[in-house]
């Protein structure tokens, strides 16, 4: 079985060419005992005024979809 870690990874994943496709990309910080997730926003990512949609929409959705035990996700 996989690891929490590994699964949100994965996640990750399934969501990063979207983001690649504008110059961007997003890396796993830190996951705490709370089921908070933590990622880092990286390159046009950074920059972008739609990024707090592409959080929400986007990236934690898909990580809660896969990982029912996470509660959110928050930038780091």
């Amino acid at each position: 079985m996989s690891t929490l870690e590994e699964r949100i990874k994965l996640s990750i994943e399934k969501i990063r060419p979207y983001l690649k496709i504008d110059g961007g990309d997003v890396e796993l910080k830190n996951i705490s005992n709370d089921g908070i997730v933590e990622v880092q926003f990286l390159g046009n990512c950074k920059i972008c005024p739609l990024s707090s949609m592409t959080l929400r929409a986007g990236v934690e959705r898909t990580i809660l979809i896969d990982n029912p035990e996470v509660k959110r996700v928050e930038l780091d």
